[in-house]
């Protein structure tokens, strides 16, 4: 299917560019860490099945938020998948018939699971918290912790995990924080020996703090060609442009009012197009008013007013030769011209992850 003559709003997702980025990161550890592709809320943005099929050779294990990302993903993909997030009480079960690596922060969980277990052992993912404060097993109490879950019939550690909460902002704090995980990872191992692996860096920690590695990265957002540290976003390629049409054109004259609120009146005649997209398609009504820019035949053209529901104005007055049916880029390249999740996130004041993960279900995503 052409999504040149088809959509009203697509997204293109690169697939080269995906693995390229996963090379990135597999230059950057070697060949014996494990790649933890995160494919949680749909890719963020990219599409779960379809980006987890690109990165089926690239990946070995996969990560999710929650249980029912995982059985969406289990039915396309037969990599390990680990849930990342906490598990509802009525997901424990579907959780361990369906072979998934949950993650747990305190007894009380693993004690749940090992009751749904059933002479079965189900691996798990033991977190502890370092200092995101979101789950995990208080640092103090780990060890302690540790022991007892480990000591359950049914359970099995699968991997000691924590998350990094400042590695964009902090790399003092980070670097201290790793050192710490890494001292008690090593004193987990030494009195409870066992093949279980530990993980920590995102994308900003594999891209700045790769060392140590330890025994899976956990790639996020740079496997979508973003980088969360300015400086390394030239080693990736962004993988999605995100795409709508010219639906109609007018000639407005001056003074005349644009969008909901005539927030943006006409200086002078104006020729207005509007665009088959809208925040219902994710595009943030936060970048009404703020200077936003879409590309039209290589150039860019101001958005004009508030953003609606189904629909937005751009100001092509410039543009002779603009016709509806005309591909208009929102994010991403044309010509000479780039527009990255960055610059929409930044003019939006809010942050890449956020552009890209809400761009909603309408919005086809069409792989190349």
């Amino acid at each position: 299917m052409n999504s040149a003559t088809t959509y009203r709003c697509w997204a293109e997702i690169d697939r080269s560019a995906l693995r390229n980025n996963a090379a990135v990161v597999r230059e950057k550890l070697g060949p014996d860490v494990q790649l933890l592709a995160v494919v949680k809320a749909n890719a963020y943005g990219h599409g779960m099945v379809g980006v987890a099929e690109a990165l089926a050779k690239d990946a070995q294990i996969f990560g999710v938020a929650n249980f029912e990302e995982a059985a969406i993903l289990r039915r396309e993909a037969w990599h390990p998948i680990i849930i990342l997030g906490p598990a509802l009480p009525g997901e424990i079960v579907p959780i361990v018939e369906g072979g998934f690596i949950p993650s747990i922060s305190t007894f009380e969980e693993a004690q749940q699971f090992d009751r749904a277990a059933k002479g079965t052992p189900i691996l798990i993912n033991f977190v502890i918290d370092t200092g995101m404060g979101r789950m995990g097993v208080p640092q103090a109490e780990a060890v302690a912790l540790f022991e007892k879950v480990a000591a359950l019939p049914n359970i099995k550690i699968h991997s000691l995990s924590t998350h990094l909460p400042v590695s964009n902002d902090d790399a003092d704090f980070t670097r201290a924080e790793l050192a710490e995980f890494a001292e008690l990872v090593k004193k987990l191992r030494a009195e409870f020996p066992g093949d279980y692996k530990a993980h920590v860096l995102q994308s900003a920690g594999v891209l700045a703090f790769a060392d140590p590695p330890f025994d899976i990265v956990r790639a996020g957002i740079m496997l979508y060609g973003i980088s969360p540290l300015p400086e390394f976003q030239n080693l990736l390629r962004p993988v999605m442009s995100w795409k709508t049409r010219i639906a109609l054109i007018r000639d407005m004259p001056a003074g005349h009012g644009i969008s909901y609120g005539r927030t943006f009146i006409t200086p002078r005649e104006m020729r207005v197009a509007t665009l088959s997209a809208g925040y219902a398609d994710g595009y943030p009504r936060h970048l009404s008013n703020c200077e936003a820019e879409v590309l039209v035949r290589g150039k860019r053209c101001a958005l004009l007013g508030r953003v609606t529901m189904d629909l937005m104005m751009i100001d092509v007055s410039r543009l002779g030769d603009a016709a509806v049916g005309d591909e208009v880029v929102l994010m991403g390249r044309q010509g000479d011209q780039e527009i990255s999740a960055t610059e929409l996130a930044d003019r939006a004041n809010t942050i890449s992850w956020e552009i890209t993960t809400r761009i909603g279900n309408r919005v086809r995503r069409v792989y190349v």
